[in-house]
């Protein structure tokens, strides 16, 4: 692990001095990455990926990949569209087979606003070989951008796997109201699915609701208190357990492009059957960092708390901390950095799991339509659980490079 964090403490540290130093020569965005400031539009993308795997203890493999992704952003302001592929096949051409096959991610984020109500209503759904650690599609190697924020919600699997098909869904729903100029409620539900249909992972069942408000002081800052009621199941198995958890935060927008948010609270867990799951008190975090400007995107977050077990045990305590980093250079170029670590314990106090991952990406634009790239990711994860063999417990590290076919974004005025 030690090794890993000096590659990726190298990596951020060349990004962010290339981010200081270079002053883009023209305006606009420019690469696969790049969103435009308004009205409708829409990007998309074909590639084709070549990528050498090297795990220690498992392996090496070289695989290549057919795969497209696409993001269509409406508009509108009663109506607000959003949605977001990508989907591909990987085969095998040397070494071991554990990444053969498809995988596909859908985001999809519908809403409606009429004067002070709006409904907000998504649904992400997923189908991957490996746990997911980089950009949109969570697969390594295959040239999607990475570095920007990726939409809500998060995947729950937390311990890193190889060989390993899962399919994920999480839907939500919300509804929220403006009391005045300054204080909005609100309330929503959720429900998230963890299958494993080959029956090498714990299916996990999620149910939750929340309800809130936020009460803004000025245009710069504002408090918040949310409650949020989590039930979770185990298909086959009769033990259940609940989270109530209560949280206070505060958010400061220092800038136009700067703004942290940090929150925290109580969160009490309790459980159908206390010998396999303790009842507990534990403490809930969600904060986090963000700067966007025309050419640059950064963010650093921290969340703390439960959740199923990631797939693998009966609850655990998670804690994550993500980066990410994106940078325009021009019209032709974007460099993506990202990185997180997880650690999940068990709430029964049986070991814990850390993971750490991270890659950065560059995406040159040759002509129109035509864009080159190349990328480095690692990963790293260790276990004092006992986990089943397909769980990451070295230190996996990927080479790739490909070319693609990815007009720049439409624009499509209102």
């Amino acid at each position: 692990m030690k090794k890993t964090f000096r590659i990726l403490a190298f990596l951020f540290t060349v990004c962010a001095a290339a981010g200081a130093q270079v002053t883009p020569s023209a305006t606009g965005p420019g690469s696969p990455q790049g969103t435009l400031p308004t009205g409708s539009n829409l990007q998309y993308a074909l590639r084709y990926s070549q990528a050498g795997d090297f795990v220690s203890g498992v392996g090496n493999l070289m695989t290549a990949t057919a795969s497209g992704s696409l993001n269509y952003m409406s508009g509108s302001e009663r109506l607000p569209l959003n949605v977001d592929y990508t989907g591909g096949y990987t085969w095998s051409m040397t070494g071991p087979s554990y990444q053969t096959g498809q995988f596909q991610r859908l985001f999809l984020s519908q809403g409606v606003v009429w004067r002070k109500w709006k409904i907000l209503v998504d649904d992400d759904a997923s189908y991957l070989p490996e746990a997911p650690t980089i950009g949109f599609s969570g697969i390594p190697g295959i040239g999607a951008p990475i570095g920007v924020t990726n939409p809500a919600p998060v995947s729950g699997q937390s311990i890193l796997t190889l060989n390993t098909h899962v399919i994920e869904n999480i839907a939500n729903g919300s509804l929220t109201h403006n009391l005045g100029s300054v204080t909005t409620i609100s309330i929503g539900g959720s429900s998230a699915l963890l299958r494993y249909p080959d029956g090498n992972g714990l299916d996990t069942t999620t149910e939750s609701g929340t309800a809130g408000f936020v009460r803004n002081f000025n245009s710069r800052n504002a408090l918040s208190a949310n409650y949020l009621y989590s039930n979770f199941s185990y298909p086959g198995y009769s033990v259940t357990f609940v989270t109530n958890t209560g949280m206070v935060g505060y958010q400061y927008k220092w800038s136009r492009s700067l703004s942290t948010n940090i929150g925290a609270g109580p969160e009490w867990i309790t459980s159908s059957i206390p010998a396999q799951v303790p009842n507990s008190t534990n403490v809930s975090v969600n904060s986090s960092i963000n700067y966007t400007a025309r050419f640059t995107s950064t963010s650093l977050s921290y969340t703390r708390g439960a959740n199923g077990g990631a797939g693998y045990l009966i609850g655990a305590d998670v804690d994550t901390v993500a980066g990410n980093f994106s940078r325009q250079f021009g019209l032709n170029l974007t460099i993506g950095l990202t990185g997180g670590y997880e650690r999940t314990a068990g709430l029964n106090s049986n070991g814990a799991t850390q993971g750490i991952f991270g890659g950065i990406q560059g995406v040159w634009r040759v002509g129109r339509d035509i864009i080159v790239f190349a990328n480095y990711t690692g990963t790293d994860q260790m276990s004092t659980s006992s986990l089943p063999t397909n769980a990451l417990n070295q230190v996996l590290q990927t080479i790739g490079f490909g070319i693609g076919f990815s007009p720049r974004a439409k624009l499509f005025r209102q």
